[in-house]
């Protein structure tokens, strides 16, 4: 992944906060402080890089708090 923007980097933050839930799908919405995030696809990128995932298995469809990887 080339670098992060501040948008990426503000949204791994919250994450290392415990502050952000995502959907468990292909394609997860994700949310900050319950409020869906403003750029899902940045999210979705994260995601896909594989940098933020659920910290519990979860049915597909349903939401879990993310955590950072140790990517």
């Amino acid at each position: 992944m080339p670098e992060l923007s501040r948008r990426e980097v503000a949204l791994l933050r919250a994450t290392a906060a415990d502050r952000v839930d995502l959907t468990a799908s292909a394609e997860p919405d994700v949310r900050v402080d319950g409020l869906p995030f403003c750029d899902p696809t940045t999210a979705r990128s994260l995601v896909h890089a594989g940098l933020i995932e659920a910290a519990v298995p979860v049915a597909p469809g349903h939401r879990a708090p993310a955590r950072l990887t140790r990517a």
